[in-house]
This record gives structure tokens, C-alpha cells and sequence, in this order.
């Protein structure tokens, strides 16, 4: 097993961190939709659990920021849309990375301007550093409802792309970040 990419395919390290991170979202997303069709006793443990993937979600965007520095991504699949297609891709994956860490961010302002402390992945509590602002609260909270749904959508775009590549233009973009498969 390589742990680094090559110039065929992502490595463990990054195929985990991929993974990962779209398990987290895949579970936090619908927490965060459907948090008030839980019952009154439950909202508590079930925002701490969405609060706390977000968390995750970032620490693993810096993980993910510092690896991909330190070994760089394997080059795109050559495609008859050339560099158009590369240049799009490349944008997209920026806004991908700008949406992983602006849905998680401003989750955290609309607890701290809540008043409430932020548990930290669920074991301290960061207390606000501001007073409770019930009103600028919510605008932040639509606006993390937008952005997060704005990164789901993205994600399902990506994935389609990534399914139009293995399925329409037969290439190994999306191979090459599938575990086990060579």
C-alpha cells in the first residue's frame, strides 16, 4: 500500500483524508437539516455531534492543505476537453475547499454569537468571546445553511464528474482515488 501519491493515484494518506471527509459531511448535513425533527432531549447530542464533524472537517482541510503541499496530487487525466477541463476542475476543488472551511466556520460563529461556549471535538468548551447576538445569530446561521448547502451540491457535481469520467470517457480519475483498486 503507498501511503503517498504517484504519478498514476492518490495515496492512502490522501484517499483517507478524501474519504473521510465526505463521510463526515454526508452524516453532518442531514444532523444539521433535520435538527429540529429531533426531539427536544435528543437536539443537544445531536448538534453536538454536527458540530463536532464540522470540526473534523476542518482539521482534516488543513491535513488535507499540508499534504497536498508536501506531496502534490498525481496530474489530471488528459481529456479531449484539454485544458478548459483542467482549468474547471481546478476551480471547482478551490471552491470545494473554500466551502469546507466557510460551512464549519461560520457554524462556530453562530454558536459563539449565540452565547453558547463551543465544545472543542467534544471534550473543552470554548467559551464566546462576544455577547449573545440572537439576531446576527441567525443571519449567520442562514448563511451557513447556503453554504452548506452550496458545498453538498458541489460535492454531488463532483461525484458526477467523477462518474462521467469512469463511465462516459473511460479515464482513471475516478480509479485513482478508490482504495484497493490498482
Amino acid at each position: 500500500m503507498q501511503l503517498g501519491n504517484s504519478d498514476a493515484r492518490y495515496g492512502a494518506v490522501p484517499q483517507a483524508i478524501h474519504w473521510l471527509t465526505v463521510t463526515f459531511i454526508a452524516v453532518a448535513w442531514p444532523l444539521g437539516w433535520f435538527m429540529d425533527d429531533f426531539s427536544k432531549s435528543a437536539r443537544p447530542f445531536v448538534l453536538l455531534a454536527h458540530m463536532t464533524l464540522g470540526q473534523l472537517v476542518i482539521a482534516l482541510l488543513v491535513i488535507r492543505l499540508i499534504w497536498r503541499f508536501a506531496d502534490p496530487p498525481p496530474p489530471p487525466e488528459k481529456t479531449r476537453f484539454g485544458r478548459m477541463h483542467e482549468v474547471a476542475a481546478k476551480l471547482s476543488h478551490y471552491a470545494l475547499y473554500v466551502l469546507l472551511l466557510a460551512v464549519p466556520f461560520a457554524g462556530i460563529v453562530v454558536q459563539l454569537k449565540r452565547g453558547s461556549t463551543l465544545p472543542i471535538f467534544g471534550l473543552w468548551n470554548f467559551a464566546s468571546p462576544w455577547p449573545a447576538d440572537r439576531a446576527t445569530a441567525r443571519s449567520v446561521l442562514r448563511a451557513h445553511e447556503y453554504l452548506a448547502n452550496a458545498l453538498v451540491l458541489l460535492a454531488g457535481v463532483h461525484a458526477a464528474a467523477a462518474l462521467m469520467h469512469h463511465w462516459f470517457f473511460r479515464d482513471r480519475t475516478l480509479v485513482r482515488m478508490l482504495p484497493g483498486t490498482k
